[in-house]
């Protein structure tokens, strides 16, 4: 079976999805699924096995045979995805030594091991987004979570683990499944949510004068394609820093009129002021560099912004059930 840690969360079951796609139904599934509603994930997904992630680490730590034996490998999505909390150290033990555990499991196993770090960690993209080793030294997020993620390279970096397991670096994925990371949504989510509800989209203002209203740029992938790339990954067996993302960088406009014209509806945006906790921790630009998965053989094309946001809307956040299945 392949483990899918994170498994009912967005990339997760998104995975656990293509993978149902591709006929593939012995899955692990691993999560944390306490009291919100993350479970309708799964509904309607193909996988053997449920465990909780406390019990699936204790499981590893113990070295339990039972896994050992039936586990081909481990994608490791489980983690805190949210870039404002506050709990440093809840952030270390979740999103770092948990990842950390189950890379050494699968280093000593022989067992692949792809895990999920982040665009959050190149911070505001003074060092670039290139995804070779030699620039992960130079590499300074700009809030807690992106630092739990860097850690975690620079361990597997600087104990030669990166020779043998693949990390991809999302930048701003969207798309179904997303619906229960509350303010971690989408801005897309988000926006369909306010136009249908208003007629009109809010968006932050600019605070650096290079950039117009709305002319922050960010790195859209749609989830499809982002989950595409993870399990190029994981079925070729890379190994190294992967950015997961277009190579094209577009406004959070241009993602807001996407959204409008799916719906059938006039663009209408307001700008609004951005709360102050967050300016001296904003990105006003991603861009990932895609040459090394390119160049690693992955050739499959990557939806333009407008074509994922279409699909998301029409084909899932206008329909009664908005789930992959």
């Amino acid at each position: 079976m392949i483990a899918v840690t994170g498994g009912a969360g967005f990339i997760g079951s998104a995975l656990i999805w293509a993978l149902n796609k591709k006929g593939i139904t012995g899955i692990h599934a691993v999560d944390f699924l306490a009291a919100d509603e993350k479970w309708k994930n799964l509904s309607g997904l193909k996988f053997t096995d449920y465990e909780e992630k406390d019990a699936f680490l204790k499981r590893v730590i113990y070295g339990d045979k039972i896994l050992k034996d039936s586990i081909e490998g481990v994608i490791h999505m489980g983690a805190c995805s949210s870039t404002t909390e506050k709990d440093a150290s809840f952030l270390i033990e979740n999103n770092y030594k948990y990842t950390q555990v189950l890379a050494k499991w699968c280093l000593r196993n022989g067992k692949k091991f792809v895990y999920a770090s982040s665009a959050a960690t190149y911070g505001d993209g003074s060092a670039g987004f290139d995804d070779s080793h030699e620039s992960l030294e130079h590499l300074k997020p700009l809030n807690m979570y992106g630092f739990s993620k860097q850690l975690f390279d620079l361990w597997a970096l600087r104990t030669g683990a990166l020779d043998r397991i693949a990390g991809m670096k999302y930048f701003n994925v969207f798309g179904p499944n997303e619906y229960h990371k509350q303010d971690m949504r989408s801005v897309a989510h988000k926006a369909f949510g306010q136009i249908n509800e208003t007629g009109r989209l809010k968006l932050f203002k600019s605070y650096k004068k290079e950039y117009p209203d709305g002319g922050q740029l960010r790195d859209f992938i749609y989830i499809k394609d982002a989950v595409d790339m993870t399990l190029f990954a994981y079925e070729k067996g890379l190994a190294g820093i992967y950015n997961a993302g277009t190579g094209r960088a577009r406004s959070f406009a241009d993602l807001g009129a996407a959204v409008f014209n799916a719906m059938g509806k006039k663009v209408n945006i307001d700008y609004i002021d951005m709360p102050e906790e967050i300016r001296d921790k904003y990105q006003y630009f991603t861009q990932a560099k895609m040459e090394k998965l390119k160049k690693a053989g992955y050739n499959s094309g990557i939806r333009a912004l407008e074509d994922g946001v279409e699909d998301y809307v029409k084909n899932y956040l206008m329909k009664e059930d908005q789930h992959l299945k």
